[in-house]
C-alpha cells in the first residue's frame, strides 16, 4: 500500500469514528435537512456483489418524510464516483423500498469536478456533491460536539491566518468537557487532517503554534512525569532529613515514622 492509499485510510477511519456523533450537526448544517429521528439499519449491502457504504441511517425528517440517508467521504476526485453513487442507489432502493438521499462530502484541498449526474435516453441519475472547504470554518466551531468542532480544519479559513484559525478550533475542541485522553485524541486527529489541507511546509510552524498555545501541564504524559519528579524531589528530602535525625542519635524506628521512610532506607542512607 503506497503513501497516500495509507494517509486516505487514516482519514476515512478519523471520520467513520466521529461521523456518528458529528452527524445531527452535519445533518442540520451541511445537509440542510431538518431530522426528526434516525435510525440504525445494516450497513452491508449484498446483490451479486458486497458494498459497505460509509455512512448510511434511515432517516425521518419534520414533514413526516422517511428515507435512506447515504453519504460518502471522500478525499481526491474519482472519475468513477457518480456510477458507484448510482450502483449504492439501485442496491439500496432494492433492499429498503424507500427514498434514498446520496451526499458525497469531499474533503480534500480545492474544488472537486467529480461528475454528479448521468443522463442517458433512459435512465437519470445524480447524487449530491459537498465540498467541506466551501464552507466557513466558524460554522463548525458553534457546535457543541469536538467531533464536528474539529471539521472546520477543512473548511474555509476565510480571511483568518492558518495559524490563527488551527489555534481558534484546538480552543474550542478544548472547552468542551473532554477528558485529558480523549482531548488528546481529538488533538492528534486534528494534526492529521491538517495535511489534507496543504499544510506540510507550514507543519513545524503550525505545531510550534500549537504547543505554545496549550500549556504542557494539559498533556497527560506531562503530568505523568511531573508527579514521578515531585514524588523523587519529596523522597530525596526525606533522606537527607533522616540523615541529620541519625547523626543526632535519634533512634531509627522514630526516624522512620518522622520521615515515611522504611527502616533498611534509614540504615542505608538512600
Amino acid at each position: 500500500m503506497d503513501y497516500i492509499a495509507r494517509q486516505a485510510n487514516q482519514y476515512d477511519k478519523i471520520f467513520k469514528e466521529n461521523m456518528d456523533v458529528a452527524l445531527p450537526g452535519l445533518i442540520r448544517h451541511l445537509l440542510e435537512i431538518q431530522v426528526v429521528s434516525i435510525k440504525e439499519i445494516q450497513a452491508e449491502i449484498q446483490h451479486t456483489k458486497e458494498r459497505k457504504p460509509d455512512l448510511i441511517k434511515e432517516v425521518t425528517d419534520h414533514l413526516g418524510k422517511k428515507y435512506v440517508l447515504h453519504m460518502e467521504y471522500q478525499v481526491r476526485d474519482d472519475k468513477d464516483m457518480v456510477y458507484r453513487m448510482a450502483e449504492y442507489s439501485i442496491m439500496l432502493q432494492r433492499k429498503y423500498r424507500i427514498l434514498v438521499k446520496q451526499f458525497v462530502i469531499f474533503m480534500g484541498k480545492g474544488t472537486p469536478a467529480m461528475a454528479q449526474r448521468i443522463t442517458t435516453e433512459d435512465h437519470s441519475f445524480r447524487y449530491h456533491l459537498l465540498s467541506l472547504s466551501s464552507f466557513d470554518y466558524k460554522l463548525f466551531l458553534k457546535a457543541e460536539k469536538p467531533e464536528e468542532k474539529m471539521l472546520a480544519v477543512l473548511a474555509d479559513f476565510k480571511d483568518d491566518p492558518p495559524l490563527t484559525a488551527i489555534k481558534n478550533i484546538l480552543k474550542e475542541i478544548q472547552s468542551t468537557d473532554s477528558d485529558d485522553l480523549a482531548e488528546q485524541k481529538y488533538f492528534n486527529q486534528v494534526r492529521v487532517l491538517l495535511q489534507l489541507r496543504d499544510l506540510e511546509t507550514q507543519f513545524d510552524e503550525v505545531m510550534e503554534s500549537i504547543s505554545t498555545f496549550f500549556k504542557e501541564e494539559r498533556d497527560p504524559y506531562y503530568k505523568k512525569g511531573e508527579k514521578k519528579g515531585r514524588e523523587k524531589g519529596e523522597h530525596s528530602k526525606a533522606v537527607q532529613i533522616a540523615r541529620k535525625l541519625k547523626k543526632m542519635g535519634l533512634p531509627v524506628k522514630d526516624i522512620a515514622k518522622a520521615t515515611s521512610l522504611s527502616i533498611a532506607e534509614i540504615e542505608n542512607g538512600k
